[in-house]
């Protein structure tokens, strides 16, 4: 009996372990569960469901169930077949990875300046990146639309170089929301690099000079691979967000280049037609996560470290 009794004491206090170990993980990530699943989960389900309505008489979702708003993505309306989808999508990749190869351009010389610093003043020098991205992205963009407008001073040296015609100015366009976009994102590129480059073996550097190495070779034999996690993780950062931002084309390029995100909001907005603009939605998530895919398989193969999958 006294065996009896302790192997159930030895179960019931496995199961009071279990039930706490259960309990302390709904307490402390039970709230951010429930608030992922109340305002993100639930609502992308209930906007990819509308996507396969028919549109009401105001735009709106309404029965029978079709696949027409699909079909109106690939292009196909009662008009016959249009290629306007397929170039908002094309001008949305060459913006958002003209953007992600611009950032990674500048965000390489910010960051070898930042840890060639003293460690003390690392921290500071990195907040001076990050701190703009604390303010709200419509605040940021209507700051770039005065300092690119026809009467700013930038406006007027590019006018005096002839490049310009007078009294216009920089903004709208297409040069507007690249610049934009790459303000934007920048410290979504400059922090992870940074992480990479912290734990960077500089005597693989040193080797490097001692075999005569300089300049570009040194950098793409050196410093490159080992930067590589922080430079994947960074594209993701970068290219998936402005593939689908909507504030910095609808502002700063007036209409000129529509992306994908714009013309998503159109579709709720200006021109209601929601079954048409959730179906858009669907292909703008399928397109996503088929990026992701292949980053994934791409940073396999060039020996990305783990912390560069997603």
């Amino acid at each position: 009996m006294s065996a009896t009794t302790a192997d159930a004491r030895r179960g019931s206090a496995a199961r009071a372990e279990r039930l706490g170990r259960a309990l302390r993980l709904w307490v402390t990530a039970g709230p951010g569960l429930t608030w992922i699943v109340l305002f993100l989960v639930l609502p992308s389900a209930i906007l990819l469901g509308i996507g396969f309505f028919t549109s009401g008489s105001y735009g709106g979702p309404e029965l029978p169930l079709t696949l027409q708003p699909l079909r109106e993505v690939a292009g196909y309306s009662i008009l016959g077949w249009s290629s306007g989808n397929i170039t908002v999508l094309v001008r949305s990749l060459i913006q958002a990875m003209s953007a992600g190869v611009l950032t990674v351009l500048f965000a390489y010389p910010v960051v070898f300046y930042i840890v060639t610093r003293p460690p003390a003043a690392r921290p500071l020098l990195l907040l001076f990146i990050v701190l703009p991205s604390w303010t709200n992205q419509v605040v940021r963009t209507y700051a770039w639309m005065e300092l690119l407008g026809p009467e700013s001073a930038l406006s007027h040296l590019v006018q005096s170089l002839g490049l310009l015609q007078p009294h216009l100015g920089l903004f709208p366009g297409v040069l507007a929301m690249q610049i934009g976009l790459t303000y934007n994102y920048l410290p979504y590129m400059v922090v992870p690099l940074y992480a990479a480059a912290e734990k960077l073996d500089w005597a693989l550097v040193e080797a490097g000079r001692d075999l005569y190495a300089s300049g570009p070779r040194l950098f793409w034999n050196t410093v490159f691979p080992q930067t590589l996690p922080g430079l994947l993780s960074g594209i993701i950062l970068v290219v998936i967000p402005a593939f689908g931002d909507y504030v910095v084309p609808t502002l700063l390029g007036g209409g000129k280049s529509m992306m994908i995100g714009s013309l998503i909001a159109s579709q709720f907005l200006e021109t209601p037609n929601w079954p048409y603009g959730a179906a858009l939605t669907i292909f703008m998530l399928v397109f996503t996560c088929a990026g992701l895919l292949a980053f994934r398989v791409l940073s396999k193969r060039l020996g990305g470290a783990e912390e560069s999958m997603m």
